[in-house]
């Protein structure tokens, strides 16, 4: 395997959304991406827990070729980033909470939103790296517990994800002046969302981190944007199912081709 594949997990479809930049930015990328959907959502999960199972899919993509690992996926960026860093060595590991801090700092001043899982918003990873980056800036955390469940059941655009939308932004309105979406799941509801704000007579500027974490993956591995890479899909979880989620986030025309994985003795076997 050639040292420059990125390896791409999270706990189900949401880290497409990475994968997606990371195509659009390199489009001759060579990607391996882990839908670890055995376990999803990962956000109510014992901390320990989702450091043991992000160590464990990293270890699986350093042995299938990736030099680079983007978790993407919140939590685990928030719990286990240095666990996996000081575990595997080898590789170079990357989160998704820099990055979208990063973003952030080039949004308009004010307040800074956050939406998130329970676990990430417990975490206070955010506050913490938001401190540092935008020292005095106050941060409005919202959980939003509903979301993941409402994308892995493809259920966006639906009056159910409407009124979760725009229950979770409602203590936004008024307040934030940019709102980071911290988790990766949840620009797939961006329609939803910003629908939502619409009706509330609020014009709500996103930060999604996917773009910039992909930039950093990207300078990491130190690839170009050149022909001959591939990316390869697996998932814990029904390999036929996933793919017809990936068609709709990565836009095929035919629903790839997705292997399944399964977990055994706390490892990841193919």
């Amino acid at each position: 395997m050639p040292s420059a594949r990125i390896g791409v997990f999270d706990s189900g479809l949401g880290g497409l959304t990475v994968v997606r930049e990371l195509l659009r930015q390199a489009p001759g990328a060579d990607i391996l991406y882990v839908a670890d959907q055995a376990h999803v959502p990962y956000g109510p999960r014992p901390l320990e827990q989702i450091r043991a199972f992000a160590e464990a899919i990293s270890r699986y993509l350093r042995e299938q070729g990736c030099a680079t690992v983007v978790m993407a996926c919140n939590i685990s960026s928030a719990t286990a980033l240095e666990t996996v860093r000081h575990a595997l060595p080898g590789i170079r590991c990357h989160g998704v909470i820099e990055p979208a801090v990063r973003s952030a700092r080039l949004g308009p001043p004010g307040t800074v939103g956050l939406l998130a899982t329970a676990g990430t918003v417990a975490s206070r990873a955010y506050s913490r790296a938001l401190g540092r980056a935008l020292p005095g800036v106050p941060v409005i955390e919202v959980a939003c517990p509903d979301f993941v469940p409402i994308v892995e059941a493809g259920a966006t655009g639906t009056a159910v994800a409407q009124d979760a939308c725009r229950r979770y932004i409602a203590p936004l309105r008024g307040q934030a002046a940019q709102v980071i979406l911290g988790c990766t799941h949840y620009p797939l509801l961006l329609p939803d969302l910003q629908a939502a704000a619409s009706a509330m007579g609020w014009t709500m500027s996103v930060v999604d981190p996917a773009a910039e974490a992909a930039r950093e993956a990207i300078r990491c591995a130190g690839m170009e944007a050149t022909s001959g890479g591939h990316l390869v899909l697996q998932t814990t979880g029904d390999g036929g199912h996933f793919g017809a989620q990936a068609l709709a986030v990565l836009g095929y025309a035919v629903a790839p081709a997705v292997a399944e994985l399964h977990w055994q003795d706390g490892r990841v076997r193919g």
